[in-house]
């Protein structure tokens, strides 16, 4: 796969995690005084960073494979295998109700998030007016 190809690719990826945490944190907000409401947040920048990090790493010793039956001590993750997930917060507990949702917290993810997005289509942008410039 081409640098182009890759960039669009986690570009648009990133776009659709922004998307779904945009949602959760708009769940998140509309149930701020709901009873023992537990809040949620999105985990894909960091597995992504992980798989990312996966292809770059060498070990210190590369085994030779002789046999396809062989075990490589190279693990690489295909970050196109990485997916958003939802995770839910059990742990804290903010009110003395049981909800751990903190409205000023969740307005400030909501800012971040969406600045992160504003970013990220940005960088789309730059992307294909590259490729429209070449083309001319």
């Amino acid at each position: 796969m081409n640098s182009f190809n890759k960039t669009v690719d986690l570009v648009h990826r990133a776009l659709d995690a922004s998307s779904m945490r945009r949602s959760i944190i708009a769940n998140n907000i509309a149930n701020a005084k709901v009873p023992n409401f537990k809040r949620s947040d999105l985990n894909f920048e960091s597995e992504l960073k992980r798989a990312l990090d996966s292809e770059k790493q060498k070990p210190e010793l590369e085994l030779r494979l002789t046999d396809p039956r062989h075990i490589s001590n190279r693990t690489t993750v295909d970050y196109q295998t990485v997916t958003p997930r939802r995770v839910l917060d059990y742990i804290s507990t903010s009110n003395n109700n049981g909800n751990n949702v903190d409205p000023e917290q969740e307005f400030m993810r909501a800012l971040e998030n969406q600045m992160t997005y504003t970013l990220l289509a940005q960088a789309e942008t730059f992307e294909f007016s590259q490729i429209n410039t070449i083309l001319r």
